[in-house]
């Protein structure tokens, strides 16, 4: 403890005990994956312990609250960045992450929007496909099209994704 101040140093052992829970599910809170969530937690005890020397333990739980948003959303931010963000990814991370009333009803709103310009098998393209891991040939046989119809099937709901989230 510091005699002029009156306030202890960071035990980060002792703060990865009392504060993992927290820390964990703000990071899934915020980015909607167990394992980036995860990953995301572990940094940023790892930070903490590199700096645990210059740390204060005046307000923990409110430094790694803060410490863990400004984290995930750097996390979310250079995902964004990245190439898959202009697929539309983020836009479908935020549909998928939809947890309250208000963002459920919003998400239904641009899955019609996304659908709605389509034909109904492309729908069906989509979940085998993209959810159910099907590989292109698999879907085609599937939906009874060739593999080059389920590849433009694709292409074009990518476009109106992309289009969404220009909106």
């Amino acid at each position: 403890m510091n005699t002029t101040t009156g306030v202890r140093r960071v035990d980060a052992g002792e703060l990865f005990r009392k504060y993992w829970p927290m820390v964990l599910r703000r990071c899934q809170q915020m980015l909607c994956d167990a394992d980036s969530a995860a990953d995301a937690a572990q940094e940023i005890f790892m930070k903490v312990l590199d700096r645990q020397d210059s740390l204060r333990e005046e307000y923990p739980s409110s430094l790694l609250w803060r410490m863990a948003t400004n984290h995930c959303l750097n996390v979310i931010r250079s995902r964004a960045g990245r190439a898959e963000a202009a697929d539309g990814e983020s836009l479908l991370a935020r549909i998928a992450c939809a947890g309250n009333e208000e963002e459920r009803h919003m998400s239904r709103g641009v899955l019609r929007k996304l659908f709605g310009g389509h034909p109904e098998s492309s729908r069906t393209i989509a979940a085998l496909h993209l959810v159910d891991g099907m590989t292109l040939e698999e879907t085609a046989v599937e939906v009874n099209m060739s593999v080059s119809g389920v590849r433009k099937r694709l292409r074009a709901l990518r476009e109106t994704l992309i289009e969404l989230e220009r909106v």
